[in-house]
């Protein structure tokens, strides 16, 4: 998972960075806005989870590993394959650590699409402009957003059964697509602090 837009698109998310004005959906019915309160209802109310996903990228790479939730303002993707590599929000910046390359990177949690999603209260009627919303007669719905500010930069489609969120798919503004399947999503209590704190590895200890 790349410090980009499109891959911490869970933003992720809602997994779009939606910090811009209101905008009303004017062009969306009476139905298609219920759903979005569907979503945005659910949403908000998933304060702490964990579970598994599956990570396909615009080459068919294949990624699977672990998540935990605790929101407001972190998470972290843990990595079993490739084994090692670690995403964390830790409430101010997103830290991803890569041990096959050695590397470390930071970026300040409010510059990436997690940031709504993390947020203490999701809302999916700022800032966002909404494209379509897809509805199925099982009560499967899906619903297909971009940046208000930054329409250009991509898009993020978010999929919903079962009363949960199932996935979500990222199209940046190349036109390339990842899709993250959660396999398994489930509430949790008690995750420890320590999930979502990821120091610099790379970073040799001072010597006095």
């Amino acid at each position: 998972m790349m410090l980009s837009r499109r891959l911490f698109g869970l933003g992720a998310a809602a997994v779009v960075a939606l910090s811009a004005p209101a905008m009303a959906q004017s062009s969306l019915s009476a139905d298609d806005q219920a759903v979005l309160r569907q979503a945005q209802t659910y949403l908000s109310g998933l304060t702490a989870a964990q579970g598994t996903f599956v990570e396909t990228g615009p080459n068919n790479q294949r990624r699977e590993g672990r998540f935990y939730l605790s929101r407001p303002g972190k998470m972290r993707f843990e990595y079993t394959n490739p084994a090692g590599l670690l995403v964390v929000a830790d409430g101010n910046n997103v830290n991803r650590y890569d041990p096959r390359l050695n590397t470390f990177r930071q970026v300040p949690l409010a510059q990436t699409p997690l940031s709504t999603f993390l947020a203490r209260e999701v809302r999916l009627d700022q800032g966002v402009r909404i494209d379509r919303v897809t509805r199925m007669d099982s009560g499967a719905y899906a619903i297909t957003a971009r940046d208000a500010r930054r329409p250009n930069e991509g898009s993020v489609i978010l999929a919903f059964a079962g009363g949960r969120l199932q996935e979500w798919t990222i199209t940046d503004a190349q036109g390339a697509r990842t899709r993250v399947q959660l396999t398994t999503l489930r509430p949790a209590s008690g995750l420890a602090s320590s999930l979502f704190t990821l120091r610099d590895p790379t970073r040799r200890p001072s010597r006095n």
